[in-house]
């Protein structure tokens, strides 16, 4: 039996342009949430490092199997007996095929070991309204598979970042079984000033599930922004845990019960009815 209630956390940094450094960052803030009692903590999109220059980024990223980071996280994970979502790390791929790494979040259970991983589905090829344009693609392989993790309290469904903006993801995990799913993010600050509390509150409503949704905050190598305010969300969309725009920890209690009564109150996994998706003339 799943247990009752969880305390989570979300870790919100500010990635630069080297692993070191950002992972002495991490390390105080997942210390950090563990004396506050959390019991699962989250990490943003590419908390490893956020290296804009493809061939630096060649030289600075690893392999799964020799990621510092990756490493690291799992001794803290068994060392405190807690388990830790990493948001997504910059992984190289072992095969020449397609795009050189994978954008890969991994959900690292209370004895170390690896209990899922999930590469990043859609790929940010934007060009949005401050001049800026990103091309994931260029640089990261597109997962092929949604994800569904077990945990002691429940399933856990894994997204990362601009997945959020395609709600038949989250559906798909919630209707498998997800409880919980996660949203690391590395979102700009144009667009999250816009959409970050809309989107993820509507995901949260729509599957009836606790949404954790650690956070970038701030100006990266470049000149990047990141919006910041990581969010922990019921599955009613109430804010449960906000953060701002500078890095910190936000931490809140998840009563696992609610998902029951948010999807008894509004029923609508047991209204799905199918229809043809051509448009009639």
């Amino acid at each position: 039996m799943a247990d009752a209630v969880l305390r989570a956390a979300c870790v919100q940094i500010t990635s630069q342009r080297e692993i070191a450094p950002n992972l002495a960052q991490l390390d105080r803030m997942i210390r950090e949430a563990i004396t506050q009692g959390a019991q699962l903590i989250a990490t943003p999109e590419v908390s490893d490092l956020l290296e804009p220059k493809n061939a630096l980024l060649r030289e600075k990223a690893h392999f799964e199997k020799d990621h510092p980071t990756l490493a690291h996280l799992r001794d803290l994970a068994a060392q405190f007996s807690v388990w830790i979502l990493i948001g997504s790390l910059v992984i190289k791929r072992e095969t020449s095929d397609g795009a050189p790494f994978a954008n890969r979040s991994y959900l690292i259970q209370a004895d170390g070991a690896i209990a899922a991983s999930y590469d990043k589905i859609h790929m940010f090829d934007v060009a949005i309204e401050d001049g800026q344009t990103y091309h994931e693609s260029r640089h990261y392989e597109a997962g092929q598979k949604a994800v569904l993790a077990q945990t002691p309290w429940g399933g856990l469904g894994m997204t990362i970042c601009y997945d959020v903006r395609f709600p038949y993801l989250h559906r798909h995990l919630a209707q498998q079984g997800a409880q919980l799913i996660t949203v690391p993010a590395a979102f700009t600050r144009l667009t999250g000033q816009a959409h970050w509390h809309i989107l993820l509150r509507a995901r949260a409503i729509e599957t009836g599930c606790f949404i954790l949704a650690p956070a970038q905050c701030g100006t990266h190598a470049e000149g990047r922004e990141t919006f910041g305010h990581s969010l922990i969300l019921s599955p009613w969309g109430d804010i449960l845990g906000e953060g701002g725009t500078e890095p910190g920890l936000i931490v809140a209690d998840l009563d696992l019960a609610h998902v029951t009564k948010a999807r008894t109150h509004i029923p609508s996994f047991a209204k799905d009815r199918p229809f043809d998706a051509a448009l009639s003339s």
